[in-house]
């Protein structure tokens, strides 16, 4: 058995708040998104989204294939298959179908380009494929926000074969801390599909890199050992990125957005650096908040955006300053939200099972009698 790495949970319930932060910034700054305020923000808003969007999902991908190295170290794979598949397949199925409608109903009357009820929309629901912010197609079969839980659920499957092929060494030298950057600078080379900020093939290689390397002990140690270089080039990375991005952003197919590219993929690879590192040195302890909201994780990214969607749209034409808007929008979602998990979703069986989440343990008789007469 693989003693379990407290500081990836840690990671996972982190970035989940923050791409519930990075979603609340959606809604005010210049980028498309399903709804917008009536006044967009091009300065700290911006600089947050952009800061958070270089490496949010990336350390999603590497956390998720670090965790496929403990899934079959446990299990077989008829059975990791399985817990895949009802793990992310249901929660997927559930969010297209009853999560995702709403939020293409209101980019749509927020666009104009729908007048009717929420009823009268719903048969058009399948009318054409959604593919971005604005098209005409209206069935997102990726759940919009939930093209994460898809993504994982594909490569899951994919690289099953090489994994079981190819075993881990359990070797990991210096080289590949610098070897990286060039694999994903390289892999800009591929266009695939746009996610997110970066491409499919950017996050098969840091999922197969999760699974390989960044489980690796050797790899905490040779990251202590360079971690001044690794956060010294996060934080040059993260300056020249952003205000590059706001001042000029190179002209496409241009030398300048080569360069540009490769700025990001440093940035997002130091950074992601540096996150393992400080979260293997300050968090690698649980307690009952971990524990709490380990569990509740899943549950709150599958509920957050059609939640911050919804609540954006009745407040987007008040005139409210957006500094008030923003505290009322973070603040009234993450309530709603948690009050929907803590009250319903984790108290109910069906819910449970509909959200990703594993089957509530119950104590015995005997366990009960215990802990009544204790």
């Amino acid at each position: 058995m693989m003693k379990r790495q407290y500081d990836l949970d840690w990671i996972r319930v982190f970035a989940t708040l923050a791409v519930f932060l990075y979603h609340c910034s959606m809604f005010f700054n210049p980028f498309p998104w399903h709804v917008k305020n009536n006044q967009l923000d091009s300065g700290s808003i911006l600089v947050f989204s952009l800061f958070i969007g270089a490496w949010i999902m990336p350390i999603f991908f590497a956390v998720s294939g670090i965790s496929v190295t403990y899934a079959l170290k446990n299990r077989p794979v008829t059975a990791f298959f399985k817990e895949r598949l009802i793990r992310l397949g249901v929660p997927l199925v559930f969010g297209v179908f009853i999560l995702t409608p709403h939020q293409i109903f209101l980019e749509r009357i927020a666009n104009r380009q729908f007048n009717g009820s929420f009823l009268d929309f719903l048969p058009h629901y399948f009318d054409g494929i959604y593919l971005d912010f604005g098209g005409t197609g209206n069935f997102a079969f990726f759940g919009l926000h939930l093209w994460y839980l898809l993504v994982l659920l594909v490569f899951s499957f994919l690289t099953i074969p090489i994994f079981k092929k190819i075993p881990i060494s359990g070797r990991f030298s210096l080289v590949h801390l610098w070897l990286l950057p060039f694999i994903l600078f390289a892999s800009g080379l591929f266009k695939t599909q746009g996610l997110g900020g970066w491409d499919l093939v950017f996050y098969l290689i840091v999922f197969i890199y999760g699974y390989y390397y960044f489980s690796s002990e050797a790899f905490k140690n040779n990251l202590q050992a360079t971690i001044k270089i690794h956060m010294t080039l996060a934080l040059i990375s993260s300056a020249v990125y952003i205000v590059w991005f706001m001042k000029a952003y190179p002209q496409p197919g241009s030398v300048e957005e080569i360069i540009f590219f490769a700025v990001r993929t440093i940035n997002c690879w130091s950074l992601l650096l540096g996150i393992f590192f400080l979260a293997d040195k300050y968090l690698s302890f649980t307690n009952r908040f971990l524990k709490y909201a380990s569990e509740a994780s899943m549950p709150f990214y599958v509920l957050h955006q059609p939640v911050i969607v919804l609540l954006g749209f009745f407040i987007r034409d008040l005139s409210w300053p957006i500094p008030v808007k923003l505290i009322f929008l973070i603040s009234i979602s993450f309530i709603l939200i948690m009050i929907g998990y803590h009250f319903v979703v984790r108290r109910l069986s069906l819910l449970r099972f509909l959200f990703g989440m594993k089957a509530a343990r119950r104590k015995n008789k005997a366990q009960a009698t215990y802990s009544l007469h204790k």
